[in-house]
């Protein structure tokens, strides 16, 4: 099994594919997918705090998700 610091810098890598791609919803639905593959991520508290933001129009922009993303830890 990989560590919680390789599997978190896979998901992120494979989402911002997609912001690159200009896909800011696939994006999101990538991190959040693939952080609920590892037992370490799978309850990370960005998730639900990513969701509100998305509902509340804060990452409707490739550099507001790119960051948003970048800052997971």
């Amino acid at each position: 099994m990989t560590t919680r610091a390789e599997h978190l810098g896979w998901c992120k890598s494979r989402a911002l594919q997609y912001v690159e791609m200009g896909n800011l919803s696939g994006a999101w639905a990538s991190m959040i997918s693939d952080l609920r593959k590892h037992p370490e991520t799978a309850d990370h508290a960005a998730i639900s705090l990513g969701n509100m933001m998305l509902v509340g129009g804060h990452l409707n922009s490739a550099t507001e998700m790119r960051k948003f993303i970048e800052g997971f830890n």
